[in-house]
């Protein structure tokens, strides 16, 4: 009985030391127990925020689908009312074909109708016309030639008459310029004989108005000559009366330089009037086409310089 009681005893010392030691081993356990349930608390905690932060954009996800559920819906209603409204205006399309088709076809058998009542009437009313025409243009042609007959004869008339008038009024001028040619021989015979009783030694003191007047009818008359026909009355006549009068200035010591359709040279001591562009002529030419005044010369001196006009290209 003892020895079990001694048993008993030591067994509950064995467990008490036994239980001492674990108590100290877990006291000294206790500190690294707490930093890993603080390490673990922390983790839990972050953790947790994540959840939060991922459990708020879960949300607003949810929200944005949420609107685009209604979006969606607005645009299935928007679409089913637009396919039924395109389902109406097809239907209306339709409708509108159907009676424009009709119509036309009404249209195109009235319009033959009239077309084949106007065909008729058209083909008289284009004999009508063609019969018309006929007629103008046949009255139109007795009357072009009768018109053109008497304009023809009519213009014949004038012509005629412009001919004879300008051809009378040349002889006229040629009996004027035939007596003021014997006006001329006249005056300067006076002149002659009055030179012979006063003699004049230098060209300074000579008196050449009369000489270079009629020097400057000369020019005037030539150049009327040049445009008349040669078979003018009275045209013979002039021409022998202006060869005496240069034959008589020969014979006084006058000269008049025939200048006219000569080659002009800028060293000329002339005067140059106008010059005149003339196409006929070869490029960078020149020539006296026209004499105003005539170059008279008094025993070989100058006493009176041209005036002409100059035709260039």
């Amino acid at each position: 009985m003892n020895k079990i009681i001694l048993m008993v005893a030591l067994l509950g010392s064995s467990n008490l030391f036994a239980q001492t030691q674990s108590d100290s081993l877990l006291i000294k356990q206790i500190p690294a127990i707490q930093k890993t349930i603080e390490k673990q608390k922390q983790e839990i905690d972050g953790l947790t925020s994540k959840v939060n932060s991922q459990q708020t954009t879960i949300n607003q996800q949810r929200n944005s689908i949420n609107g685009l559920n209604g979006k969606a819906v607005t645009l299935e209603n928007t679409v089913d009312s637009l396919s039924s409204l395109i389902e109406t205006n097809r239907s209306n399309i339709n409708t509108i074909a159907d009676d424009l088709g009709t119509k036309i076809q009404e249209t195109g058998q009235q319009a033959e109708t009239r077309i084949s009542e106007l065909g008729g009437d058209v083909e008289k009313n284009r004999l009508y016309w063609i019969i018309a025409t006929l007629v103008t243009l046949l009255l139109g042609a007795l009357m072009y030639l009768f018109l053109g007959k008497r304009i023809k004869s009519s213009q014949t008339d004038i012509e005629t008459q412009i001919r004879n008038t300008k051809k009378s009024l040349e002889e006229e001028s040629l009996k004027l310029d035939n007596k003021l040619i014997d006006v001329l021989e006249t005056q300067l015979k006076v002149q002659q004989e009055e030179s012979k009783s006063q003699p004049i030694t230098t060209n300074d003191k000579a008196d050449h108005s009369l000489a270079l007047k009629v020097a400057d009818e000369i020019v005037r008359m030539q150049k009327n000559i040049s445009r008349m026909d040669a078979d003018i009355k009275g045209l013979k006549p002039l021409e022998k009366g202006i060869e005496r009068i240069q034959a008589n200035f020969a014979a006084n010591g006058y000269e008049m330089v025939n200048l006219l359709n000569n080659e002009y040279d800028e060293r000329m001591n002339i005067d140059v009037i106008n010059f005149v562009e003339d196409d006929t002529l070869e490029s960078g030419k020149k020539i006296i086409s026209k004499i105003i005044k005539p170059q008279v010369n008094f025993n070989g001196i100058l006493i009176q310089r041209a005036q002409v006009e100059v035709s260039q290209n």
